[in-house]
């Protein structure tokens, strides 16, 4: 039947009263895909699907559920493609030598295909060197080539970020294999240890010193990287991590399994105040020139937050103290330079959002003497110094425009914040120069006896895979913590806390309350995270529904060796 002006006629369509929350929010349609719908795996948040499977998907037959790995189309066709030829789809991240791609299955091909989007993406940007680990994953993928054990570890580095994305109680049980077999192998490995598998060994070690969401696992691991490291020195040049051996130095052994606690005294906690305080209002002097960036003063907002917290809590005195306390900001430093990259590589907005995440991680050190270096500021140091280069940068080319001075003016607090610490780091580097750098007491053989002790105390079943449990992250009163696995944590399910709203991430919208838990006074809650449900594939066409009327934007291109930027109104 023709239409209108002889044309073809409108095809009909019905309105269907099932799409998830997320979608009658946006006002889009939904494709109603489960368990979680390809809009909301574009736009990069957790489809309330996930929440109530028996609802979403009613003829759905009954058996055992597979893990929720968040397939699109896209992805799978790709994944077949690589299954088949066994060309790995993302060649610009110079994997090699490569492993044997048709030796996998699909489900590990989806894992890898996870992390090396995500990669890819950053490469492509060049702002890989703006995140903790996106520049290592080739390196990664290359040595697991050879040693199972590395790619293991990988494996369960993925499953649980996708575990964390869709609470997805499979997924976590796949996380949970993977970080068992991978840390079975490193112990096998640090009883082998040699100069040729040392590599395999360090990586292994970090992949899983980052997934660890309990101070002692943590503590194991962090002790056996110093002494893996000062094991390297004599071929360290060798290394495919001559950087970040270089980066840490040749250090007395060190271990970080002591839980003595230290007591703060009166002066010092005011110090810690006062730096706390500086954090705090340097935030406060950022947010009004994000006013027009939804998701970036979201997250300041719970970065604000966080450091509040630290303020009116009591003090940490022993390591884990300290560990619980610092978790929710490390985890942030993982995955929200991937989320807002991702959505804005190019807006030097972002890049000033991301400063103030490291630069707070770099400026509360002391707070934290016994873990805050290795666990958190040194993490961050690196890709905050980059960041001041890309600025200087801008700063040199393009002075002139007023957005460039004023992003100059507001970096001085991070750039003030880093090269304090690396003087003070410097510092007490040189002060350990002339002592003998040894083995004893601990060493390689120690580190694996420690190793082999967790591993028998806990079980593979007891050690939750890696790597971030979901906030709102409590800190316990000494002496109340559940006894539980040191090693390869993931969020607890769904039922272990209550979404802010039933239109949420996979760890609740930061523009929510925090969720209150009924626990003792000196409780340390944190509010939850945002969306970060990076499901991997090209995300460049993906873009926030935000406008920027008020607000001059600085626009930087990564791909040209001199970075660009443009004030509003300005031309290239």
């Amino acid at each position: 039947m023709a239409g209108p002006g002889g044309g073809p006629s409108r095809r009909s369509h019905t309105k269907s009263r099932k799409g998830c929350k997320t979608c009658k929010k946006r006002h889009i349609r939904c494709d109603e895909t489960f368990p979680q719908c390809r809009n909301c795996t574009k736009h990069q948040v957790r489809c309330d699907y996930n929440d109530n499977p028996a609802s979403a998907a009613p003829d759905s037959p009954k058996g055992p559920q597979q893990p929720n790995l968040l397939w699109t189309p896209e992805i799978e066709a790709t994944i077949n493609i690589w299954q088949s030829t066994g060309e790995f789809p993302f060649p610009e991240l110079n994997v090699y030598p490569q492993p044997q791609w048709r030796n996998y299955s699909k489900t590990d091909l989806r894992l890898i295909h996870h992390l090396s989007s995500i990669s890819n993406e950053m490469f492509r940007g060049r702002t890989s060197k703006l995140t903790v680990w996106a520049e290592n994953m080739p390196k990664f993928l290359s040595i697991a080539s050879s040693y199972p054990f590395v790619m293991h570890s990988i494996l369960a580095f993925s499953a649980s970020h996708l575990a964390w994305i869709s609470q997805s109680t499979e997924t976590r049980n796949l996380a949970i294999a993977h970080g068992g077999i991978a840390l079975k192998g490193l112990h096998e490995a640090i009883g082998n240890f040699s100069r040729a598998n040392s590599d395999a060994v360090l990586a292994s070690s970090l992949l899983l010193s980052w997934q660890a969401t309990d101070w002692r696992g943590w503590a194991s691991l962090m002790t056996g990287i110093k002494t893996i490291v000062n094991a390297m020195q004599p071929w360290r040049h060798e290394s495919a991590f001559a950087d970040y051996i270089a980066e840490q130095g040749a250090t007395v052994s060190q271990s970080f399994m002591n839980s003595a606690g230290s007591f703060v005294a009166p002066d010092t906690r005011r110090d810690h105040l006062a730096t706390l305080q500086l954090v705090h209002s340097n935030i406060q002097r950022l947010q009004p020139y994000l006013a027009n960036y939804d998701q970036e003063c979201k997250w300041l907002e719970q970065l604000k937050g966080y450091i509040e917290r630290l303020r009116i809590s009591n003090p940490p005195q022993t390591p884990e103290d300290q560990f619980q306390q610092l978790y929710a900001l490390r985890k942030w430093l993982f995955w929200v330079p991937i989320s807002l990259l991702s959505a804005r590589s190019g807006d030097i907005n972002v890049l000033l959002v991301l400063s103030f995440f490291y630069a707070a991680a770099v400026a509360i050190e002391p707070i934290f003497p016994d873990i805050g270096a290795a666990f958190c500021a040194d993490n961050a140091l690196l890709p905050l110094e980059e960041i001041i280069r890309y600025v200087n940068t801008l700063q040199a080319t393009q002075g002139y425009a007023q957005a460039v001075q004023t992003a100059v003016y507001l970096m001085d607090f991070p750039r003030d914040t880093a090269s304090a610490y690396r003087t003070r780091r410097e510092w007490s580097r040189q002060q350990t120069d002339d002592l003998q750098i040894k083995q004893d007491p601990y060493g390689l053989d120690t580190l694996n006896l420690d190793l082999e002790t967790q591993i028998q105390e806990y079980g593979y079943g007891q050690s939750l895979s890696p790597a971030f449990a979901p906030s709102p992250l409590h800190v316990q009163a000494p002496g109340i913590m559940e006894a539980r696995s040191p090693y390869l944590e993931v969020p607890r399910s769904a039922i272990d806390y209550r979404p802010s709203s039933a239109y949420s991430s996979p760890l609740g919208s930061p523009a929510a309350p925090p969720i209150s838990y009924a626990h003792e006074d000196n409780m340390f809650n944190f509010g939850g995270g945002m969306g970060l449900g990076y499901t991997g594939g090209d995300q460049s066409h993906q873009h926030h529904h935000q406008h920027h009327h008020s607000q001059p934007t600085i626009k930087f291109d990564t791909h040209d060796s001199n970075f660009k930027g443009k004030g509003r109104g300005d031309t290239m």
